[in-house]
């Protein structure tokens, strides 16, 4: 039986899973709700229009499979509206998904659940979470409650910092109603690693690992993105560390879910810090959906059916189903942003050199693109191209990612990309 996939979000990651799920010889057609300018049969519904896309979904019919990008969708209910309506879809419902949609709730879940994570404390009241920050005599991490696309996280190198963070965040409001509440955080130090698992309430399915990095400029300097490039596999977690973080971290989620009575199905993504010293994981965040850019690496290595193991998510029986497999190469994205991102940055520049020939493994997957009156792909957002290639190791797949990203240009000087991408991958 054949069926038709409906991806909710515009990114690169739904640029990737709508690419992958295309593939299954059992879906016939992908939409994407409202996609980007690389994506095709994109439909006009935004990703938090709620209704409107179970009304669309509707209209498709019961064999829709509808799957869940972005994190706001999430937190808005999209999956309790579907499966009202009986209709299938990938994705944690709004009291599990409260694990990425509330960084207190989620730090309380963890202490709950004794789930290995940096001491903190949490805060609404400004004054309160100064004090807190005088009294401590180590670095600290500041974070807003809330959604803030991956931006509400400061890493602070002092005391002065942490209380500027604070002032942003509560009082001038950087990130609107995100930070209402604050955590504060003692600031781990290590390696940082993305682990990411297919969850049907009670079994994980363990995606390859991979590594992201969230700052903006090369050697992981300056302030926080939403992701700036990733690869997979990384070499930090092998196989000891595997078992670790599913028996500390990522079972535990699930039997404590099933306990409350919110059963987490989905992409379960624990970012993880592994100790310098000791090589023991803690857990920095978690989110309820597949990673960006996370995502675009791993599903260029997945060799399995994505649709097979969605569905069986989605029906409680991945116990039943073989372990993913993977091609042994290695994956390399390296994202292209409009230059002034995470700040402010122009929109609606053409974008040159996407007709490219970039040698076989190597795709582009578009995140903030779309299309002007004249059918160019023009830049619509701050992190605009994936560009992710295989290769049989690192360094061959950072070669064949930097050689395509040189390719493509738009505006006077209107990119910029880290050039370090996946760079301890080698060492």
């Amino acid at each position: 039986m054949s069926g038709t996939v409906l991806v909710i979000g515009s990114g690169g990651r739904e640029h990737a899973l709508g690419w992958k799920l295309s593939q299954s010889p059992r879906v016939s057609k992908v939409y994407h709700a409202p996609g980007n300018g690389g994506t095709s049969e994109n439909v006009a519904i935004k990703h938090n229009d709620v209704d409107g896309l179970v009304r669309f979904a509707k209209k498709i019919g019961k064999d829709c499979l509808a799957v869940v990008g972005p994190e706001e969708s999430l937190s808005l209910g999209v999956v309790d509206a579907f499966s009202k309506e009986g209709l299938r879809i990938f994705g944690p419902i709004k009291k599990a998904a409260m694990l990425e949609a509330s960084k207190v709730f989620a730090k309380e879940f963890m202490k709950s659940a004794n789930i290995p994570t940096a001491a903190f404390a949490t805060f609404s009241d400004a004054d309160k979470a100064k004090d807190y920050i005088k009294r401590q005599d180590r670095p600290l991490v500041v974070k807003a409650d809330g959604l803030a696309a991956g931006k509400g996280v400061i890493v602070c190198d002092s005391a002065a910092q942490a209380l500027d963070a604070v002032g942003k965040i509560m009082v001038g409001k950087e990130f609107g109603q995100a930070g209402a509440s604050v955590v504060v955080e003692e600031r781990l130090s290590g390696e940082e690693a993305s682990f990411i698992a297919l969850c049907d309430g009670r079994t994980i399915m363990p995606l390859a690992s991979s590594q992201d990095h969230k700052r903006i400029f090369d050697g992981d300097r300056g302030p926080n993105t939403g992701g700036m490039g990733a690869y997979s596999p990384a070499p930090v977690v092998d196989s000891d560390l595997h078992d670790k973080i599913v028996k500390r971290v990522m079972q535990p989620v699930l039997r404590k879910m099933q306990e409350r009575g919110t059963p987490f199905v989905g992409f379960l993504y624990a970012g993880i810090m592994v100790d310098e010293k000791t090589g023991e994981p803690s857990v920095l965040e978690f989110n309820a959906r597949m990673g960006d850019p996370e995502c675009q690496p791993i599903m260029m290595r997945m060799k399995s059916d994505l649709y097979e193991y969605m569905q069986a998510a989605i029906d409680g029986r991945l116990d039943s189903m073989p372990p993913i497999e993977w091609h042994d190469q290695t994956a390399v994205c390296v994202v292209m942003a409009s230059r002034g991102y995470p700040g402010s940055y122009k929109k609606g520049e053409v974008i040159e050199g996407l007709d490219s020939d970039f040698g076989p493994g190597t795709m582009v997957f578009h995140a903030g693109t779309a299309r002007d009156a004249q059918g160019r792909v023009v830049t619509a957002g701050g992190r605009v191209l994936g560009v992710t290639a295989l290769g049989a190791d690192a360094r061959h797949a950072i070669d064949s990612a930097y050689s395509a990203v040189r390719k493509i240009r738009w505006g006077e000087n209107g990119h910029y990309y880290r050039t370090d991408i996946a760079r301890r991958a080698i060492r």
